[in-house]
């Protein structure tokens, strides 16, 4: 199935608009980039000409490759901050639900153990959109249930051989669903709560702090554009004991962590009742187990208090929003302008296949500079520039790359993409940012390129056989169609008491709104 990917080598990309976001972000200047071995050694104009018959490169070196990218803007490769790959396959499966029933409906604890070959195929098709949209780092927050090691090194080899950059982080909790949703326990009767699941179950037997130290020092290293997080699902679905040791474990090793908060009014009622001796805050409560620190990424955010976001600005805390997942999943919408007003770093996700549909950062751009218009009808941030910054550089800072990634500068990774501009998109070009953000959808991405190497070339991957993958993935789905089915008749066994449930959280007061009513 593999092709050969092209060589990290010396490449050469002359006269393009290279995209700086301290520079001209309407219409970015003409330059050229010179990158060796994977960083980008130098950016600037009349590189080309410098190179020919110079000694620039040194040691010998010549130029393997030059690609011409006139008529073409050069950006960073965008970085999905917050993603799963374990339900790639059921992408289109849902209509607009709320959260806590589409958590019934699509995630790894309500289905049989999966098939090696689902695991590695799902992981290459979810990391094949990624490329096609321009995004060349993906944070997968991956559960793996139950925890299999064959498993876990088939999703790694897979992100290995697409090509793509990874900060992987297995997803894991110690504290059952069912306890996790208000009313749940009072209205579903006992004989039916066996067939309540959450996001994340408890992997059974197991020593997880353990588990994820021993997986992580084993791991670390072994594949080039993989590097490790942490993955508590959820404050709530975490014990103190677990939450305590992870973090030592992220302070021994310097390991982000990655967790969902307040991503549904469900979570923001269940803090407020679980969490009474810390007022009802998630923050306070992580901020008193010594988890507030900038190695802590906060995905979704939605129900964040104004005194909360003091909190996390203050311990430089990462937020990390999905407006996308969020409106169709009916979580609400985040406070983006108090976020900014806050100086909180802000990455962006495109979160699960199955409740936004598309790994696709052109989409969640225009979401986050849009609906903070729901907060405020003054003009003011974010502007497209900042959605961009959130993409490429907030994201990095998450995963602590920055530096590294999320930027075209000497000393830092060679990842990123070349779009027409002959696009309709960008015709005529008036401002390159706002039309990455309010115009494009993905369609003019060309060329990505990861650590040096051409992983996308004229709109194809090079890495991948897509046509034979798409016939695996075709005679998989029986077996997985079938146990969807399974999954669908139970939930609408549980639905009456679900929706009885929903209502009663609808109409919890929490102290906040993330809600347009009346």
């Amino acid at each position: 199935m593999n092709q050969s990917p092209g060589s990290a080598g010396v490449l050469l990309i002359k006269g393009g608009r290279v995209f700086d976001p301290s520079g001209n972000v309407d219409v970015p200047a003409i330059a050229d980039i010179l990158i060796i071995d994977g960083e980008i050694v130098e950016v600037g104009a009349g590189l080309d000409e410098r190179i020919r018959g110079s000694a620039l490169l040194g040691n010998g070196r010549k130029v393997d490759e030059v690609i011409d990218a006139g008529d073409r803007l050069v950006i960073p490769g965008f970085v999905n901050a917050h993603y799963h790959s374990h339900d790639v396959l059921l992408k289109g499966c849902f209509e607009s639900i709320p959260l806590e029933l589409w958590l019934m409906s699509a995630l790894p604890p309500n289905y049989p153990k999966r098939s090696t070959s689902e695991i590695r195929a799902r992981t290459l098709l979810g990391a094949i959109e990624c490329l096609r949209s321009g995004i060349t780092t993906v944070q997968d927050l991956a559960t793996l249930y139950p925890f299999d090691e064959e498993h876990l090194d088939a999703v790694l080899q897979a992100y290995e051989d697409v090509g793509i950059r990874c900060v992987f982080a297995l997803q894991i909790a110690d504290i059952p669903g069912v306890k996790l949703v208000p009313f749940w326990n009072e209205v579903v009767p006992e004989s039916e709560r066996r067939l309540l699941t959450g996001a994340t179950e408890p992997l059974k037997g197991l020593d997880l702090p353990t588990l994820m130290r021993d997986v992580v020092r084993s791991r670390q290293g072994r594949h080039r554009r993989v590097t490790w997080a942490l993955g508590p699902s959820s404050p709530g679905s975490c014990s103190e004991d677990l939450l305590t040791k992870l973090s030592e474990l992220s302070r021994s090793d310097g390991l982000p962590i990655y967790t969902h908060i307040y991503e549904s009014k469900a979570m923001t009622l269940s803090a407020r009742h679980h969490h009474a001796t810390d007022g009802g805050s998630l923050v306070k409560y992580l901020g008193r187990l010594g988890l507030l620190s900038p190695r802590l990424n906060l995905a979704h955010s939605i129900w964040m208090a104004p005194a909360e976001m003091e909190a996390l600005a203050s311990e430089g805390v990462n937020v990390i929003l999905n407006p996308v997942s969020n409106l169709k999943t009916r979580g609400g919408v985040a406070p983006i302008p108090s976020f900014i007003a806050n100086h909180i770093n802000i990455g962006l996700g495109c979160d699960n296949c199955s409740c936004s549909d598309a790994q696709n950062m052109f989409q969640a751009m225009k979401m986050f500079a849009s609906l903070a218009g729901l907060y405020d009808q003054q003009p003011g941030p974010p502007t497209a520039a900042d959605a961009i910054r959130a993409a490429t550089i907030g994201g990095a800072r998450t995963a602590g790359l920055e530096g590294r990634i999320g930027a075209i500068r000497a000393g830092m990774a060679a990842d990123l993409s070349i779009l027409d501009l002959g696009d309709p998109s960008f015709v005529p070009l008036n401002s390159a940012a706002r039309q990455l953000v309010f115009s494009e959808c993905g369609r003019s991405v060309e060329t990505v390129i990861v650590d040096g190497r051409v992983v996308v070339r004229d709109r194809k991957i090079m890495t991948i056989d897509e046509r034979a993958l798409r016939e695996e993935i075709a005679a998989l789905m029986k077996p997985l169609r079938d146990d969807l089915r399974a999954v669908m008749a139970r939930n609408q066994q549980l639905m009456p008491y679900l929706m009885d449930a929903h209502h009663r959280i609808s109409s919890a007061d929490v102290g906040i709104n993330r809600y347009i009513v009346g």
